[in-house]
């Protein structure tokens, strides 16, 4: 099963997410749901990237180093592959 990595953005807070989930279409739906205690302050969230991995481990990975990343870098990052 794939697993999907997502950056999601927030205009009414200005903020980036990113995560990783089996699930992209229900995980989104959480995330603006208010289920997730993480992002239910900054809702609505829009999902601007997303790319699938074949193993959990390796989508885990990917996460963390967008998740390392500034925020000038994560914006140069959707731009390059969206």
């Amino acid at each position: 099963m794939e697993y999907w990595v997502y950056i999601l953005y927030s205009e009414r807070s200005n903020r980036y997410y990113i995560g990783q989930t089996r699930n992209i279409t229900e995980r989104l739906a959480r995330h603006n749901a208010g289920s997730e205690n993480s992002t239910a302050p900054f809702r609505p969230w829009l999902l601007l990237w997303k790319t699938a991995k074949y193993s959990r481990s390796e989508a885990i990975i990917l996460e963390r180093k967008l998740k390392n990343l500034s925020r000038n870098r994560i914006k140069l990052f959707i731009e390059k592959y969206k």
